[in-house]
């Protein structure tokens, strides 16, 4: 049981928000913005730990997700990783600090914007899950394949 536990935490998850948030309830519009998921085919990448699946599970309508190899991560990160170069300041003349990682010893910005994916995301658009032809909720190891399209 504790390999298991191992095994999750290692695991790396790419979150893509797929749908608008206009009109959701507060409930699961914060757990995206908790996710630092903010506009439409932005992606985040994070652990699978059970809080951060819980998060998942309960803004599933409106994200895609799936598990992430090293070589998509790290073409992720070339391709549209964004410098991080400290400290913002925003319209209202308040300091923000925005959430970064460390790559390669260089700091990255947690969000990736992408384009929209080439042929779209599936063949019953948006509004429908992955498993039944759509693209919401978990797609496992097929993500790759979408972060590729969307790149």
């Amino acid at each position: 049981m504790a390999e298991e536990t191992k095994q999750s935490q290692e695991k790396k998850l790419a979150v893509v928000l797929v749908r608008g948030l206009v009109g959701v309830k507060h409930t699961v519009k914060n757990t995206i913005n908790l996710l630092n998921l903010s506009r439409v085919n932005q992606c985040v990448i994070i652990d699978a730990t059970p809080i951060n699946l819980g998060m998942l599970k309960k803004a599933k309508d409106y994200i895609t997700w799936g598990e992430v190899d090293d070589k998509t991560f790290q073409e992720l990160v070339e391709k549209r990783g964004q410098e991080f170069k400290g400290v913002t300041q925003d319209l209202n003349g308040k300091y923000t600090y925005k959430k970064f990682f460390e790559f390669n010893s260089k700091k990255y910005k947690k969000v990736f914007r992408l384009n929209p994916p080439r042929k779209g995301f599936g063949r019953k658009g948006i509004k429908k899950p992955f498993n039944m032809g759509g693209s919401l909720g978990n797609r496992d190891k097929k993500m790759v394949d979408l972060i590729k399209r969307m790149l």
